[in-house]
């Protein structure tokens, strides 16, 4: 199956292209057909994007499922709408009573900052290849590698997003294939590198592979987001 261009932007929007993903991901690596008759169909995961999804990312980081949902639903509650400005505005102390760390109040004040100042642009971003989307959201502190990917994947439905620090995939990759050691995330970039440019569909189906396997969901949902 011929590849599309490495610059093409592709999209998870839809079942159907799940599908179009699984059948390049078998055709380059026929050891992803076991992966899927043991893990099954992934599913079509989706979030709002905008500041509120990038926020609600940032939240979802090191924290469990109830706690990121407990935190989110109380920040989207205090600042209505959610908004740049807003959250500049809203003061460390007021923030921390929500529950949020220092260390993301930081990091939500720096990208609302950016996002005020133009030095990031989420539509911009939203026409860029993974590898230049992610360089340009890594750039604005606060926001680290498995954010930026996930919030391509997630928010985005970016065909070749490729969390490649994510632990859970990182897991699900050693088992399926057979490795002595999880992989690190360059390796995990090295052994993806023929599944472009549907990653982001690999990491779908690795993830319900880990599910299967380990009898636990290991991705997070991300908390309700209001529209931007």
């Amino acid at each position: 199956m011929p590849a599309p261009p490495s610059s093409a932007l592709l999209r998870i929007d839809t079942e159907a292209d799940i599908d179009t993903g699984l059948a390049h991901l078998i055709a380059a690596d026929p050891r992803l057909a076991a992966v899927l008759a043991t893990g099954g169909h992934p599913p079509l995961r989706r979030r709002p994007g905008g500041f509120a999804g990038l926020a609600a990312t940032v939240l979802g980081q090191q924290l469990s499922t109830a706690s990121a949902a407990a935190i989110g639903a109380r920040l989207f509650a205090a600042i209505d709408p959610f908004a740049p400005a807003a959250v500049l505005k809203a003061r460390p102390d007021r923030l921390a009573r929500i529950g949020l760390s220092a260390a993301k109040i930081k990091s939500l004040k720096e990208i609302a900052r950016a996002l005020q100042d133009g030095s990031l642009d989420l539509s911009a971003i939203a026409t860029m290849p993974a590898d230049e989307a992610h360089a340009a959201l890594v750039a604005v502190h606060g926001i680290g590698p498995w954010t930026a990917d996930s919030y391509l994947l997630f928010c985005l439905g970016h065909s070749d997003a490729w969390p490649a620090g994510d632990l859970a995939l990182q897991e699900a990759l050693r088992l399926a294939f057979g490795l002595d050691a999880r992989p690190t995330a360059r390796q995990m970039i090295a052994i993806a590198e023929p599944w472009r440019p549907w990653r982001g569909v690999a990491a779908f189906l690795l993830w319900t592979y880990y599910r299967t396997v380990k009898q636990r969901d290991p991705v997070l949902p991300a908390p309700p987001t209001p529209a931007d």
